[in-house]
């Protein structure tokens, strides 16, 4: 069963959607700048888990807008 959204309710889910795509891009900008202080004094450890938080801040962005374009179709 498909559900239809009303025209107000779209705006909220995106308005939502939109608040937390806002954060995780901050979060990726501070998780580069934290990185790269971090590998510039040395500690290369921190490389690897920044990279694979990063992805997994990517993947959430791209569902997000998968989630917004699936919910234009319908």
């Amino acid at each position: 069963m498909t559900r239809r959204y009303l025209r107000p309710q779209k705006m909220t889910i995106l308005f939502g959607i939109l608040s937390i795509v806002i954060v995780l891009v901050v979060l990726q900008l501070w998780l580069l700048t934290a990185t790269m202080n971090a590998f510039l004094a040395g500690r290369e450890g921190v490389v690897v888990p920044a990279a694979l938080a990063s992805v997994g801040c990517f993947l959430l962005n791209a569902g997000l807008l998968w989630y917004v374009y699936r919910m234009e179709r319908l």
